[in-house]
């Protein structure tokens, strides 16, 4: 009997997969392969487990002829599954079309309260083909937004919103309703904000979903963010670090107190950073615990705590708990009050090793925020590992970039010395293609600045100096900027120039001549 090892897209036979239903060919699973030299009908099944005969029966009465198993891995005839019937799902765009928008807005709105229709299946369909596609496209985000005479839905894909399909004004409150029915909120609530959050399966894949509700002039704007729970967590060395960067990250990790601060906008990678540096640390002989808002990805070995304000669980009194439960190591989620920066500064002086994110628009900012927030000088000198600020840039469509000659004047914006990459003669630009959605991108890939913070830096904290004098002391200790490490990435053909300043344009005027 014939085996594979995988499944790639020129083996699947996709049109006769589509004959079944999910259920029934993940229930094998099985899957209807294309035609091979020694066999007409090959059929992927599970090389372990008992024999799907009922399926295999449905094969051959959907072919006419006797069908021929193929040994395959269960994971890959369920990820090449996963992949056909995420390909066939319709986009809301075609949904509405097919539907014809102004009818489907009449049938909306006759539906009325959905919790007491009996046939509510438009509205259940439009809003998980929204879910469906953005999941596809790789969208993090989706925005449905009223406005006076019409509804905007726009998908974030990487960090930039993309408008995707103008539904009918008439659909926009039995969309609000539905979600709101799925998240568990108060349908009959327009006044207020509302947050909640529910999980779907979608092709086979778990999607948590954080939902958002504010009320605007025009009705209630509605964000959904979207966290895969099937894709990967990183590891440190997946995360793009130069070598440089990843050793220093790895020793801070190991030190046995400190706090390690990961700073950067909303949506910079922060918590991803967090995570991979969770994976790398010795979870067998030490006691890991971290308190988050929300737990995005459960790690085995960690205990993990959500903080629920509503209940009192705010980050500062779950992080007093914690502690309690004699930790190693703390992962806190944010630093967002100065109660918490107390606690957070106190485990580390007493033996623990904390980490920690921030909102800062560069690594040593970080430093004078938490001043700021009230801590004395003295103590974040003493407690203070590193620091480290964080971007993400869209990656060039490889598609569909093209290459130019580089020039002087790019080497000065990313402020390095053309000497640096003294090999390259050509960068690339963005053009756009249907691949990439006309974006000239795809996907992101992070950039990094880390402050070591030594004894030089450490009186310069504790004698109260300010940003300036911080600055001239990292340069002189090497500190690679935001805009000096993105340069390996421009020069590699990875990123643009023109995404690079999108990105990092506020941190010309925080640089220090």
């Amino acid at each position: 009997m014939k085996q594979l090892t995988r499944l790639g897209n020129d083996l699947v036979d996709a049109e006769r997969a589509l004959h079944f239903s999910l259920q029934i060919l993940r229930s094998g699973p099985l899957l209807p392969l294309k035609p091979m030299p020694d066999a007409a009908n090959p059929v992927a099944v599970s090389d372990e487990g008992e024999w799907p005969w009922q399926q295999l029966d449905d094969c051959r009465r959907l072919f006419g002829s006797e069908v021929q198993p193929v040994l395959v891995p269960r994971d890959a005839i369920l990820t090449a599954l996963n992949q056909v019937f995420d390909m066939a799902s319709a986009s809301a765009e075609q949904m509405l079309e097919d539907m014809g928008g102004d009818d489907l807005s009449r049938e909306l709105e006759e539906i009325g309260d959905l919790l007491e229709s009996e046939d509510d299946a438009p509205v259940i369909r439009l809003v998980n083909t929204l879910i469906s596609q953005a999941l596809k496209e790789r969208a993090s985000d989706i925005h449905i937004e009223p406005f006076e005479t019409r509804v905007l839905v726009r998908f974030r894909i990487d960090g930039v919103l993309h408008t995707i399909v103008h539904p009918p004004k008439g659909v926009q409150a039995a969309v609000t309703s539905r979600v709101k029915v799925m998240a568990g909120l108060d349908i009959a609530e327009k006044r207020h904000p509302q947050d909640g959050r529910f999980r779907v399966r979608i092709a086979g894949r778990e999607v948590d979903v954080r939902v958002s509700l504010l009320p605007t002039a025009h009705g209630e704007r509605v964000v959904m963010r979207l966290l895969d729970r099937g894709s990967a967590m990183l590891t440190l060395p997946e995360l793009g670090m130069s070598p440089p960067q990843l050793q220093m990250m790895k020793e801070v990790i190991t030190a046995p107190h400190g706090i390690v601060l990961v700073t950067g906008p909303t949506g910079s990678g922060k918590s991803t950073t967090l995570y991979a540096a969770l994976m790398e640390v010795d979870r067998k002989n030490r006691n890991v615990m971290t308190i988050e808002d929300p737990i995005e990805y459960q790690i085995e070995g960690v205990g993990q705590m959500q903080v629920q304000p509503k209940i009192g669980v705010t980050f500062a009194a779950g992080l007093r708990s914690i502690l309690r439960q004699d930790p190693d190591i703390v992962m806190i989620g944010e630093i967002r009050d100065l109660e918490t920066a107390e606690i957070a500064i106190q485990a580390s002086l007493t033996g623990h090793l904390v980490f920690a994110t921030l909102h800062t628009n560069d690594a040593l900012s970080a430093i004078l925020r938490l001043q700021d927030m009230g801590l004395e000088p003295y103590l974040v000198a003493s407690s203070l590992n590193m620091v480290q600020a964080q971007r993400l840039v869209r990656r060039l469509c490889k598609h569909c970039r093209q290459q130019r000659p580089v020039t002087p004047e790019d080497w000065i914006m990313l402020e390095v010395e053309p000497q640096a990459y003294p090999e390259v003669t050509h960068i690339y630009d963005a053009k756009g293609c249907e691949q990439c959605m006309g974006t000239g991108y795809a996907g992101r890939v992070a950039i990094y600045e880390m402050a070591r913070v030594s004894d030089t830096m450490r009186n310069a904290i504790h004698e109260g100096k300010g940003l300036p004098a911080m600055r001239r002391i990292a340069k002189k200790e090497h500190m690679i900027t935001l805009r000096q490490d993105v340069a390996r990435h421009v020069a590699a053909g990875v990123t643009s120039i023109e995404e690079v300043l999108r990105v990092t344009m506020e941190d010309v005027v925080a640089t220090d001549p």
